[in-house]
């Protein structure tokens, strides 16, 4: 057997189920070997679009995110869904070819180990054939333990050496999760036992250890109100005690209540400016704490008065013990009262002058309307861009899994590759993908992606006919923006011309046919070319900006 056809049939046998990427000649063998070996390769047109479909992929699903691309240009077209995926910290295994040692002056050579670190994401590499499956396995262990993409980098001359399959693979060891230490605990419990107002922060490290059962337990016996990250939306959505997205997303109420706290527990969430918009959310928190098993995450955007180190789960739990042992009297801050206010005080019930015209929606009836026609069992899968703030604000999820916000890197682009992505990794909910005009247009090649493997797509475009982002910041300061200003795009046509069923929306009414496409078995894939209303500025846009 060749190097190339053991590489895939080991990572087939590390339990990978579904590997995306496009395919040129130096990632064709490895490709075929996993095909051969079981895997289902899903086929890109572009090659950053196959990175973002395996990062969406695994953050739906919690499994390993595989994708694989030819050598020089083939990488090099991967690095920005490289960076998002880095940047997020999503496991991920990129198995990319690389020029033969001996092809100094290959067309596709390029220092690719200096390129993909500066990505931020780990550079490994197949030294020889007879350690090519130890490489394999070490480096789709690192991208699993570390949480972070790994690129594999397979010389041509390597990939081609004769090589032996492993009679087996020893199973890697068990890791299990890091407790705080007993000291700080009992520090915590003191502050939860101090507070008056207290809030529960949940970001992606909790959900990613999967902590919500004990962090509501906690809540519970602290007398705590939720709230989540943007990435984390949907972690709590059962609890009635839930506030929703922290930061630029957060509703009126939300932020009066998480402004007004005393303590805040930061449980894995970095607590940046997003979240606590620059600081000034928690600005009258006496007592900030933020858990987290990395020692170099906690206090680096944000003042934090008590550092734990541990796995969120283990320190929700610990915490509760400490609690249950010697139970606190709960703070006046849980009542039927406010539960009922936060039962009824979301985005959707929000009060606003539509401004939609006889020929443009307003982007937040639309997206209300969206909410109201579109089934719950749903994943909701968001590109950047000025619209990027009404999905989260208005669309309902219910968990996270339900939830892609690859905002990591905040590149345009992305939304359409991580629908197909989180598609792929839950066949059995319906999967929108928000965009807006400028990322669905960045995204074009994936356009026949999604109607070629017919998964029923909803995909809906905020069409503003610009970049509206920049529109709305530069404008008023008196600058000239005609140059982020379009000529109108028929997304609808576009659509119809991959295979996908292509509708126009300027009114409310006009998502009727929506709902009464959600409710086919099986549906084909939709574009909504939504018309919207160019002049409605996003809430979360002024703040935003002053990061900037």
């Amino acid at each position: 057997m060749t190097v190339a056809e053991v590489v895939g049939e080991t990572v087939a046998a590390l339990g990978v189920r579904d590997v995306f990427g496009l395919i040129g000649s130096g990632n064709l063998d490895v490709a075929n070997s996993l095909a051969g070996a079981g895997v289902r390769f899903i086929a890109s047109r572009h090659e950053t679009g196959a990175v973002a479909m395996a990062d969406a992929y695994s953050r739906v699903s919690g499994r390993l995110g595989v994708c694989t691309v030819h050598q020089g240009p083939g990488l090099t077209n991967s690095i920005t869904g490289l960076a998002e995926a880095a940047k997020s910290r999503t496991p991920l295994l990129l198995l990319a070819a690389e020029t033969a040692g001996a092809a100094v002056r290959s067309n596709f050579r390029i220092d690719q180990r200096a390129l993909v670190m500066a990505s931020g994401a780990v550079a490994e590499r197949l030294h020889s054939p007879v350690s090519a499956v130890a490489d394999t396995i070490r480096a789709l262990r690192r991208a699993e333990v570390e949480r972070r993409p790994v690129v594999l980098m397979m010389p041509l001359d390597i990939q081609g050496a004769e090589c032996a399959r492993p009679n087996s693979l020893a199973p890697a060891p068990l890791l299990r999760p890091v407790r705080p230490a007993a000291e700080v605990v009992r520090e915590l419990a003191h502050f939860f036992r101090s507070a008056r107002r207290p809030v529960i922060l949940a970001g992606r490290g909790a959900v990613l250890c999967g902590a919500r059962e004990p962090l509501e337990r906690l809540g519970d016996l602290g007398g705590a109100l939720f709230a989540t990250t943007a990435v984390a939306n949907g972690f709590f959505a059962d609890s009635p005690w839930s506030l929703g997205i922290s930061g630029g997303f957060a509703s009126p109420l939300a932020m009066e209540l998480i402004g007004s706290a005393d303590l805040v527990v930061a449980f894995g969430a970095s607590l940046n400016m997003w979240t606590t918009r620059h600081g000034r959310l928690l600005e009258k928190a006496k007592v900030i704490v933020q858990v987290d098993n990395e020692p170099h995450a906690i206090g680096f955007h944000h003042r934090v008065d008590l550092a734990v180190l541990g796995d969120v789960g283990e320190t929700a739990k610990a915490l509760t013990t400490e609690l249950e042992l010697d139970p606190i009297e709960l703070p006046p801050w849980r009542t039927p009262e406010l539960a009922d206010r936060i039962r009824k005080h979301t985005w959707r019930v929000e009060s606003y002058e539509d401004a939609g015209t006889s020929d443009q929606i307003d982007p937040r009836t639309l997206s209300k309307r969206l909410d109201s026609v579109l089934p719950h069992d749903r994943a909701v899968v968001v590109d950047s861009g000025h619209f990027m703030g009404y999905p989260p604000m208005y669309l309902r999820v219910e968990s996270p899994d339900a939830f892609v916000f690859a905002q990591g890197f905040q590149s345009v682009g992305l939304g359409l590759a991580g629908a197909i992505g989180a598609a792929i990794a839950r066949p059995d909910r319906m999967t929108v993908a928000t965009l807006g005009d400028g990322g669905a247009l960045m995204a074009l090649p994936e356009l026949e992606t999604a109607a070629r493997l017919d998964l029923g797509i909803l995909i809906v475009v905020y069409n503003d006919a610009a970049y509206g982002a920049e529109v709305h910041h530069f404008g008023p300061m008196g600058k000239p923006v005609d140059l982020v200003r379009f000529p109108d795009t028929d997304f609808a046509s576009l659509g119809r011309a991959v295979g996908l069923i292509g509708r126009t929306v300027r009114c409310a009414d006009d998502l009727e046919y929506v709902g009464e496409w959600a409710t086919k078995v099986p549906r084909p894939g939709l574009i909504v070319d939504a018309k919207v209303v160019p002049t409605v500025v996003a809430d979360w846009l002024p703040e935003a900006f002053r990061g900037h």
